[in-house]
């Protein structure tokens, strides 16, 4: 069942994710050659606490007997798709890209989004695949509004990363979000010929297109938790959490 928001749920809502934007944001500066992603992680912890939020992902149930999440960050590295977990053996280097996914609980209302960072001076191709990446995104999102279906969302993802001669990561999607970190409905982001549920007002959606340099298999590692490329190929993945409004469409975890 897809839930649809109050007023006041959407407003906190907007402060959980206003969180979210505001360390995405500051997290920019400090990804640099020689740091770690254990660092970036208490950084962010830290941070999180002192914007009167709550670390999201730090102690989530992990799917299929997979242990709770260790960190605050989700840190991915070059061909880890999402779900890094940070370490301090984990040292960046100049021209890796590393994506981030970050969330937070405020007033008992999750905030969620991702960016992925380049570490100093990067290969063209990574910058097309995170340009490309980031595009998409926006591109789900123009289509994320009241009397369209998911698949438009999908459509338009997809669309936009095959144009580019990249892969759309299949095994994993968007999701809804609200009082819990994944609510209904998934939302693909590849386009599977269906439309999908209609969209409405009050809303709130979390897109993410995770997309590949080479193929768009992907597996988990013995950790449980991280998927990385099945080929070893570069991933790049962006994330927004939205919400459709009488309005229009409300980015919420954009500063």
């Amino acid at each position: 069942m897809i839930l649809l928001k109050t007023d006041r749920e959407l407003a906190l809502m907007r402060a959980a994710n206003r969180i979210v934007a505001q360390v995405l944001s500051e997290l920019g500066e400090r990804v640099k050659p020689g740091v770690t992603t254990l660092e970036l992680d208490q950084w962010a912890e830290q941070r999180i606490l002192g914007l009167k939020g709550k670390p999201g992902f730090k102690g989530y149930g992990g799917r299929n007997g997979a242990p709770p999440f260790p960190a605050t960050l989700c840190t991915s590295v070059n061909q880890e798709v999402v779900h890094g977990i940070p370490s301090l053996k984990r040292v960046l280097q100049e021209g890796d890209i590393i994506g981030v996914d970050v969330g937070v609980i405020y007033e008992g209302y999750y905030g969620d989004g991702a960016y992925t960072y380049a570490v100093g001076s990067v290969s063209a191709k990574a910058h097309a695949l995170m340009d490309t990446c980031q595009k998409a995104l926006l591109l789900g999102i123009e289509q994320a509004r009241s009397g369209n279906h998911l698949g438009d969302i999908a459509k338009a993802i997809d669309g936009c990363v095959r144009t580019a001669g990249f892969a759309v990561v299949r095994d994993l999607s968007g999701h809804g979000i609200g009082r819990s970190l994944h609510e209904d409905p998934q939302i693909l982001n590849y386009y599977d010929g269906r439309r999908g549920a209609k969209l409405k007002s009050r809303m709130t959606l979390a897109i993410e297109p995770m997309i590949n340099a080479g193929t768009y298999e992907v597996r988990t590692m013995d950790d449980d938790w991280t998927v990385v490329t099945c080929d070893g190929s570069l991933s790049a993945h962006y994330e927004h959490t939205v919400a459709l409004t009488d309005n229009g469409t409300e980015i919420l975890t954009r500063c």
